[in-house]
C-alpha cells in the first residue's frame, strides 16, 4: 500500500509509536479545547455550554480523521507531513475563531465563514490523503468515496449555518454534525487499521490532551490572585479530580480494552475501533472539558473573582457542568468499556447517578465544599474499585508490564 513513486507515502507496518508530529498536531488541538473552555465560561448558559459542545464535536471529527489516516500512515513521512502541516494551520484558525463562530464581531472577516471554511480545509486534506493511501486497494477507496458525502454534507451546512443566526443557526450546525456522523456510519467498515496499539494509544493521549486543558483552564484563572491558603486548598482539590478521572481512564481500562482491539480482526476490529473510539471518546472529551469550565468557576469563587467570598456557593450551570460533566465522562467510560470489552463497571454508572443527586444539595455549600464532595466521591469510587478488583487489577498490569 506503500505509494512512493506518486506520493511518497509510506505504510505504518504495525508500528505502534505515536510520532512526535501527531503530539505537535495535538498542541493546536489543546489550544483549541482552551478556546471552547473560555467561550462557555464567556457565556455559561444553557445555550453557551450547548454551542460549546457543539464545537467540540466539530473539532473532534476532524482530529478522529487524522487519527485513522496516521494509522495507516506514518506522520512524519513524505507528503503526508506536508499534509499534516496544513491540516494544523486550518485547525489553528478555526480554534482562533471559535469567539465568533457563532456570532461574528465587528470588522474583518466573518468568523463563522472562516470556521466553515477551516474546517472544510481540514477535511479535505484528510480525504485526498486517503485517496492516496487506497492507490492499489480497492475496497480502501471505494471506503473513501463513500465517505465525502458526509463531509460535503457537514461544510455546506456549517457555511449555511455562517448566514444565519440564533436558533435556526443552531440548529443547522446540529444539522450538520447529525448529517456527518450518521454518514459516517451508513459508509461502512471498510477503513484499515494497521496497528490496534497506535490507535488506542493515539485516543489515550487525547484523554490526557484534555485533562491537562483542565488543569491549565483552572491554573490560569487564579495565577494572577494573590495565593493563599483557601487558593492552595481548591487547586489541589481540583488536581485531585482530574487525577481521579486519569485513574479511572489509565488505570486497567486502557490495557484491557488496547488487548480487546487488537484481539479483534476484520470488519469487527474496525467497528470497535469506531464506535467505541471514535464515536464513545467524544462524550469523554465533552465530560472533561464541562468539568473544566466547573472547575474554573469554582476556583474564581475561592479566589474572590466577581466579588465572591469563600462563603458564596457554586450554582447554577457552572455547578451542572462540573458534576454533569464528571457523570458523562463516568457513563461515556461505562458505554465504551461494555463496547469494546463487553464488560459494564455499575459502580461507575451508580457513582454518575449520586454526583447528579447531590447537584442541587452542593449549590447551598461553599464552592470550596463542592470541591471536596467531588473530589471525595471520586476517590471513594476509586478506593472501591482498587479493593473489589485488586486480584484482577494486578494480574492485568503485571502481565503487561506496567
Amino acid at each position: 500500500m506503500a505509494t512512493p513513486r506518486r506520493a511518497r507515502l509510506e505504510t505504518r507496518d504495525g508500528l505502534t509509536t505515536v510520532t512526535t508530529l501527531e503530539l505537535f498536531f495535538d498542541l493546536v488541538f489543546v489550544f483549541a479545547l482552551t478556546q471552547v473552555t473560555d467561550l462557555m465560561a464567556d457565556d455559561p448558559s444553557a445555550v453557551g455550554l450547548f454551542r460549546g459542545a457543539l464545537i467540540l464535536t466539530v473539532l473532534w471529527w476532524c482530529w478522529v480523521g487524522y487519527a485513522w489516516l496516521c494509522n495507516v500512515v506514518k506522520a512524519d513521512e513524505g507528503v503526508i507531513r506536508v499534509a499534516m502541516f496544513a491540516a494544523m494551520g486550518a485547525m489553528f484558525v478555526a480554534a482562533i475563531t471559535i469567539p465568533e463562530s457563532f456570532d461574528d464581531l465587528p470588522g474583518g472577516l466573518s468568523g463563522p465563514v472562516v470556521f466553515a471554511a477551516c474546517y472544510f480545509v481540514v477535511r479535505a486534506v484528510h480525504i485526498v490523503m486517503f485517496w492516496l493511501v487506497s492507490a492499489g486497494d480497492p475496497e480502501l477507496r471505494k471506503q473513501v468515496l463513500r465517505f465525502v458525502p458526509s463531509m460535503a454534507i457537514g461544510t455546506v451546512l456549517l457555511l449555511a449555518a455562517s448566514q444565519t443566526s440564533g436558533a435556526l443557526q443552531t440548529w443547522l450546525w446540529v444539522a450538520a454534525i447529525v448529517g456527518d456522523y450518521l454518514g459516517t456510519l451508513v459508509a461502512g467498515t471498510g477503513w484499515r487499521l494497521a496497528s490496534a496499539g497506535h490507535f488506542a494509544e493515539r485516543h489515550g493521549l487525547i484523554v490526557i490532551v484534555a485533562l491537562g486543558e483542565s488543569i491549565v483552564a483552572t491554573g490560569i484563572g487564579i495565577a494572577q490572585k494573590p495565593i493563599s491558603w483557601p487558593i492552595i486548598a481548591a487547586s489541589t482539590l481540583a488536581l485531585i479530580v482530574s487525577a481521579a478521572l486519569w485513574w479511572a481512564y489509565f488505570d486497567v481500562t486502557a490495557i484491557v480494552t488496547e488487548k480487546a482491539l487488537h484481539a479483534a480482526d476484520g470488519a469487527r476490529q474496525i467497528q470497535l475501533a469506531r464506535n467505541g473510539f471514535s464515536f464513545l471518546h467524544l462524550p469523554m472529551i465533552i465530560g472533561i472539558i464541562m468539568m473544566s469550565l466547573g472547575l474554573k468557576k469554582a476556583l474564581g469563587h475561592v479566589a474572590g473573582d466577581d466579588d465572591y467570598t469563600l462563603a458564596d456557593p457554586l450554582y447554577g450551570l457552572p455547578l451542572v457542568a462540573l458534576f454533569g460533566g464528571v457523570a458523562l465522562f463516568l457513563l461515556a467510560h461505562v458505554a465504551f468499556t461494555r463496547a469494546v470489552v463487553g464488560r459494564t463497571k455499575w459502580e461507575r454508572v451508580v457513582a454518575a447517578g449520586v454526583l447528579v443527586a447531590l447537584i442541587p444539595p452542593s449549590s447551598m455549600v461553599p464552592a470550596i465544599w463542592t470541591l471536596v464532595i467531588l473530589a471525595a466521591v471520586l476517590v471513594a469510587l476509586l478506593g472501591f474499585e482498587t479493593r473489589r478488583y485488586a486480584d484482577e487489577r494486578h494480574e492485568i498490569r503485571h502481565a503487561t508490564g506496567h
